[in-house]
């Protein structure tokens, strides 16, 4: 397989190597970048690997079997058409949103493979979940989602809507509430910590540990954070029956939907 990445940051360099290193013929790699450096930096890493790799300038007029937008959310609605022409057969996303990637997809390639992917971890905590949208999918994306499972990743496939909609909750409600605990809390003595707390600001440090710019896309791209505040409101004001309420609410997973989430 001949292979482009657009954008060869940690997701596009989790995906090119993965795939690299999961499919039963060689796979060459091309990573492009709006950062020059980071694309010679991905493909020297991944050389260093002996996998085929090189840096590919921004305007190649380059064809590959397939293109990867590992992209930055905001930029995937522009930079899918943009590099779409550049795929012969295949186009795969693994941006984190996939409503907007998968409609990108689908007008930009509608001859081609489409298959959306999204790596419910950060590539350093590989292999995890990894959530899939096979839009359109083909032999080319099949060796894909199978070089994903065959490094250990347990994949799943979903809708577009229904991911999208389950990131509000476990992206930018948890997001969230994790950063308005770090926000709100005052240091203290580590012998007062409880299992709960200690729990918290572990949380804390995974999520300020990373790069600000991505969880600010994700709270961008899905609502969720102003429910949080309103149940934090609910609770401020609350009496104590109607914490009491609130409490038993807050365990219940089968609320309002009858479903569990």
């Amino acid at each position: 397989m001949n292979l482009l990445a657009v954008g060869a940051g940690e997701m596009g360099r989790w995906f090119a190597r993965t795939v690299a290193a999961g499919t039963p013929d060689p796979t060459a790699v091309a990573f492009t970048d709006t950062d020059p450096s980071a694309a010679r930096e991905a493909a020297a890493d991944l050389s260093a690997d002996g996998t085929d790799a090189r840096a590919v300038p921004t305007d190649t007029d380059e064809a590959f079997d397939a293109v990867c937008f590992a992209v930055p959310i905001p930029a995937v609605e522009s930079v899918v058409p943009t590099y779409a022409g550049r795929a012969e057969r295949a186009l795969v996303d693994v941006s984190g949103v996939m409503g907007p990637a998968v409609d990108a997809m689908e007008a930009a390639g509608p001859g081609l493979e489409r298959v959306s992917l999204h790596p419910l971890f950060a590539a350093a905590r590989a292999p995890g979940n990894v959530a899939v949208v096979a839009d359109a999918p083909g032999p080319v994306t099949d060796e894909v989602r199978a070089a994903v499972a065959e490094a250990g990743n347990d994949t799943f496939e979903t809708t577009a809507r229904e991911h999208d909609r389950a990131m509000e909750t476990v992206q930018a409600r948890a997001h969230a509430a994790v950063l308005a605990f770090g926000l709100a809390a005052e240091p203290v003595a580590d012998e007062f910590g409880t299992p709960v707390s200690e729990a918290l600001f572990d949380v804390l440090r995974t999520v300020t540990g990373n790069d600000s710019h991505v969880y600010a896309d994700i709270q961008d791209a899905f609502d969720g954070a102003e429910s949080v505040a309103d149940a934090a409101r609910q609770i401020a004001e609350a009496d104590r029956d109607a914490f009491e309420t609130l409490y038993e609410a807050a365990g219940d997973p089968t609320r309002e939907t009858g479903e569990k989430r």
